[in-house]
């Protein structure tokens, strides 16, 4: 064999390996982060369940308390990278979340809250 068939061999094994190689990314389109100016202006002890919904929105959750309920409200961010390289295959998915829980007494007053933001955590990378 020739240096020049050599070289026209590799130039084509190079061509295919870089046609059948592919990257990605994704990223869910959904996701709507709070509004921390909504959550202030819900007061505990004052704010009841209308005006919660109100503000808000519709829950994600409701759970049954035995002193009332709490209201949950759920954003998740999801990324992902996948990387194909002829036969190998690389990929990450991370989902994480944005979480608001209001409990209410059994008036439906706003007793208290907490709220968990990691859903800025989600990360594209491979593994």
């Amino acid at each position: 064999m020739t240096v020049k068939r050599l070289r026209e061999s590799l130039c084509i094994l190079l061509l295919v390996f870089f046609l059948s190689s592919c990257a990605g990314w994704v990223k869910n389109r959904d996701y709507h982060p709070f509004d921390a100016a909504k959550l202030d202006k819900l007061t505990v002890g004052k704010s009841t369940v209308a005006e919660v919904t109100e503000t808000l929105g519709a829950p994600s959750d409701i759970v049954k308390l035995s002193n009332g309920n709490a209201y949950i409200y759920r954003r998740s961010l999801s990324k992902g990278t996948g990387l194909w390289l002829l036969l190998l295959v690389f990929g990450n998915y991370e989902k994480h979340y944005d979480q608001v829980v209001i409990f209410f007494d059994k008036r439906n007053i706003m007793t208290h809250y907490g709220v968990t933001l990691d859903a800025h955590k989600a990360a594209y990378e491979l593994p």
